[in-house]
């Protein structure tokens, strides 16, 4: 049985959600699910704007044929070729074989690549930098946004009613449950740091470009942004915009502080307790600490990405640093991650060098300062190493 929101007149939401589902991209653990989003627009002409996961493809045809209501379909806008979004473009090829393709170039050169069976060139619009499509009342102009995040994405704007067809840009980890706007949910409760972390490992890359991608998008008024993941934005634009402009700046949402651990017998989780409980004396709140080796690298990457200071705590390991520790470190470096301050802290009971080589890869990262102050324990924490912890405490409170 279909299941659609109306999302303006006569534009209406087809998508649908996936709450089984256990690793996005078979990587990132999504506990609340995620919601595939889908756009239909009834008009003189019809279309639909992305497809969605082949995990829900009955839900989404469903969903189209009732919005559509016995009318053909004339267009489907492509406007990401990733397969949680294009994976049922065989399927409305089948069921409205008169459909129009409505892409930029590299869309259809990443199209053949995945439908190598499909004959498409008999049914392709090929758009380019501010082309437009009229549907009738309905204007839609295409925006190419390359590398947010993949080189052929573009975004989607109907002019008639100044709704922002974002692609994954404005999207978030999470299923909708029934409210799909953002003024009918708690979105700092219950959305946020879903939001966050998947922007921080799908797109966190990519700031450049989807700093580019806002500037261009600026001179828009926008009206409503209908991302392909989570919940639709018809208010409180300046939110998400502030959230998007730290983040593609790679510039901390807040000054605060993010403890990460690695131990193996408890003495390096015990330093990062008490350094944890001596800034918290001195006034600072929203601190997080994490042991690496439970928490999921994505929710790492998230809090990296949130604080101004991060505190990275770990044993030597066969004369290296610890593995999960160095895991991490690439993918801060991976992502792009810049503009932090840092304090590590090494343990181990005989040639200590994981702090060295912490310090190493850091400093290969762009903008980061490294705090001198510094913390090798032998072992256990004692007098001269406790005496450390509080020249860090200090340092860190002296430059937040």
């Amino acid at each position: 049985m279909f299941c659609t929101r109306k999302v303006s007149e006569n534009i209406h939401w087809v998508g649908g959600n996936d709450r089984r589902l256990e690793l996005f991209e078979n990587m990132f653990p999504i506990p609340n699910g995620v919601s595939y989003n889908s756009y239909a627009i009834v008009d003189e002409k019809t279309a639909v704007i992305d497809t969605v996961d082949s995990a829900i493809s009955e839900q989404f045809m469903e969903n189209v044929v009732h919005v559509l209501n016995g009318r053909e379909l004339d267009y489907l806008i492509v406007n990401h070729m990733e397969p949680d979004h294009c994976s049922n473009i065989m399927n409305i090829i089948q069921r409205f074989p008169n459909v129009k393709l409505v892409g930029n170039a590299k869309t259809f050169v990443f199209m053949k690549q995945f439908y190598n069976c499909c004959d498409i060139e008999n049914r392709t619009i090929v758009v380019k930098e501010g082309d437009t499509l009229e549907l009738g009342k309905h204007k839609l102009r295409f925006y190419l946004v390359p590398m947010v995040h993949w080189p052929e994405v573009m975004v989607t704007y109907e002019e008639s009613k100044n709704i922002l067809f974002s692609a994954d840009a404005f999207g978030s980890f999470g299923a909708l449950n029934g409210n799909i706007f953002n003024d009918e949910i708690d979105f700092d409760r219950d959305w946020l740091d879903e939001t966050r972390r998947y922007y921080c490992n799908i797109v966190g890359k990519y700031g450049v470009q989807v700093k580019t991608a806002i500037n261009k998008l600026s001179s828009l008024e926008i009206k409503m942004i209908c991302p392909l993941h989570g919940p639709i934005w018809r208010c409180d634009f300046a939110y998400i915009l502030d959230k998007y402009q730290h983040w593609s700046e790679y510039k901390p949402e807040e000054k605060s502080v993010v403890i990460m651990y690695a131990s193996m017998y408890g003495n390096t989780e015990n330093s990062a307790n008490v350094l944890a409980a001596k800034l918290a004396d001195e006034g600072v709140k929203n601190i997080k600490v994490y042991d690496i080796s439970k928490t999921h690298i994505s929710v790492l990457i998230a809090q990296a990405f949130r604080c101004s200071h991060i505190v990275l705590a770990a044993p030597t390991y066969n004369s290296a640093i610890y593995p999960l520790m160095h895991n991490l470190l690439h993918d801060m470096q991976q992502l792009n991650l810049q503009n932090r301050t840092f304090g590590i802290i090494e343990n181990g009971t005989w040639g200590l060098t994981a702090g060295k080589q912490m310090r190493e890869m850091i400093e290969k990262m762009k903008n980061m300062n490294i705090l001198e102050s510094s913390v090798s324990i032998k072992s256990s924490l004692n007098q001269d190493s406790m005496l450390n912890l509080e020249n860090l405490k200090q340092s860190i409170i002296d430059s937040l």
